[in-house]
């Protein structure tokens, strides 16, 4: 009986290591972190590989509210540490970096930098935790992306565009765009279900363009603050699987460890060596094929009435 006994609790305690965590999540606000491994981690207690990490890439679902806290909860934990840390952001542009600047010192208020800023039309509900905890904590804020007026263009008329910009303009972009063949550029390729393939190409390199941006964004910030640590936020595009903004920061930098934080609906989701956020998948924004449709068409409409030279 004893032996019975003793077998059936090793049994147990064999199950309950192999066994995979539990989902933990049921509403918007949830989220649990979960290692490459598809090991549970507490945010309050950060395995020493992300601690350690020069730069954080958090992936999102854009307006999703349990990624958002996530962010800011991250963030926080990270902030306990005596390393310094910057917050570098998709959401504003390197030719909106003096507003955000100006606002972080106190000399606008939040209306305007949500006006001079060009911020997101979300940013009170998602992106205000982040920087406002930012700013609490006297962090910089790198305003990491390309100016969206020119990646538009970048997308109508391809890298062409480029001769087109003025020093200036030209400096709010990354020196240099890669749009060679690449794992990154076969994703992009498959997930683009409509258009010729010339006008694809050209949408590939709006798209690298702002992966680029950001990376140089990020690696320039670090030249010129040795010591210091980045946590970048971005679309799950531009990071999932090392892609993307990974790619181009280590191209730039090899040396720099780069961790990437990817959302899934999923822990089970192959992601390679990203770190798992599950978080419940958002809802499905289209079931009639009529309206989806129609979402596409009023955004080819608003494309064609953009003006480019």
């Amino acid at each position: 009986m004893r032996h019975i006994l003793a077998t059936s609790i090793f049994s147990m305690i064999l199950a309950g290591c192999s066994a995979t965590p539990k989902q933990s999540v049921s509403t918007f606000y949830d989220y649990q972190l979960y290692s490459p491994q598809a090991s549970a981690i507490s945010v309050q207690k950060l395995p020493a590989s992300i601690r350690s990490a020069d730069v954080i890439l958090i992936g999102e679902w854009h307006t999703h509210s349990g990624i958002h806290r996530f962010q800011t909860d991250l963030l926080k934990s990270l902030s306990q540490s005596n390393d310094a840390i910057a917050l570098s952001m998709e959401q504003f542009s390197r030719d909106k970096q003096s507003v955000v600047d100006q606002y972080l010192a106190g000399k606008i208020g939040e209306q305007m930098l949500i006006k001079n800023g060009n911020a997101w039309p979300n940013y009170a509900s998602d992106y205000r935790p982040l920087v406002e905890f930012a700013k609490a904590k006297d962090m910089d804020i790198i305003a990491a992306n390309a100016p969206k007026p020119i990646v538009r263009c970048i997308g109508q008329q391809g890298l062409d565009y480029l001769n087109k910009l003025t020093r200036k303009e030209r400096s709010q972009l990354a020196e240099d765009i890669d749009t060679s063949p690449s794992a990154y550029k076969d994703k992009f390729m498959a997930s683009m279900h409509h258009g010729k393939p010339e006008q694809t190409e050209k949408q590939f390199a709006a798209q690298v363009t702002w992966d680029e941006t950001m990376a140089e964004s990020i690696v320039n910030y670090l030249e010129d603050n040795p010591g210091h640590k980045v946590v970048h936020v971005a679309g799950k595009f531009h990071v999932e699987q090392g892609l993307g903004t990974k790619a181009s920061i280590l191209k730039r930098n090899p040396d720099l460890k780069v961790v990437v934080i990817t959302p899934s609906a999923s822990i089970s989701e192959d992601l390679g060596q990203d770190y798992r956020l599950l978080v419940l998948d958002p809802p499905v924004r289209y079931v009639q094929l009529e309206n989806k449709m129609e979402a596409y068409r009023n955004l080819g409409k608003r494309n064609e009435e953009l003006t480019c030279r």
